[in-house]
């Protein structure tokens, strides 16, 4: 069993019955009382972030994780379905264990989390960015050119992302998978 002392980033806890993930940790040594470490954590299967302090040599339940690479081969109306990429076994996922998972397109490879004891998975990493051709796009309106204006597209996994007005069906365009937006036209 592990301390508040050995949290680093990347560490996963079993706290509050879930499993979380350390994706910022602070230790204080305030000048007065006694020290403490002040984490962000992240929930591995729902996503929620949670702030919490953890006193100096506080037990924590450690678990151990292994990651994945898996291809994404199609969805149903419940969840996703992943191949292994070295054994060619089949895995599924629930809809809710995966952000953004309208991003996802075909022969896409993703990172999946699982739990080491039982090889149970938690959820499902998409890559930073992913390229995506437009099928639709709104037309710009002219004389709109001075500021920074965005126009509604739709992108080949049918996700609505907003583009800068030159951007027209057809064009390949980068997104960030974090949060769904339009990062640069890909040059073919």
């Amino acid at each position: 069993m592990a301390t508040s002392n050995d949290i680093k980033k990347g560490l996963c806890i079993e706290f509050s019955n879930d499993i979380f993930k350390v994706i910022e940790f602070m230790h204080v040594k305030p000048g007065k009382g006694p020290a403490f470490v002040r984490t962000k954590m992240k929930s591995v299967t729902n996503g929620k972030v949670l702030d919490n302090t953890f006193s100096a040599g506080h037990k924590i339940d450690e678990v151990k994780v292994i990651t994945r690479k898996f291809q994404y081969l199609y969805d149903d109306e419940n969840g996703f379905h992943f191949m292994n990429n070295e054994d060619f076994s089949q895995l599924y996922l629930n809809k809710e264990m995966i952000e953004n998972s309208n991003l996802m397109k075909a022969g896409e490879e993703v990172t999946i989390i699982l739990k080491e004891a039982d090889e149970t998975p938690l959820s499902a990493e998409l890559p930073q960015s992913v390229y995506l051709e437009v099928i639709e796009a709104d037309p710009g309106v002219k004389g709109n050119t001075a500021t920074n204006a965005l126009k509604n597209a739709i992108v080949e996994t049918g996700a609505r992302v907003m583009v800068p007005l030159f951007i027209e069906a057809g064009d390949k365009i980068k997104v960030s998978t974090e949060d769904g937006s339009y990062l640069e036209r890909v040059k073919e």
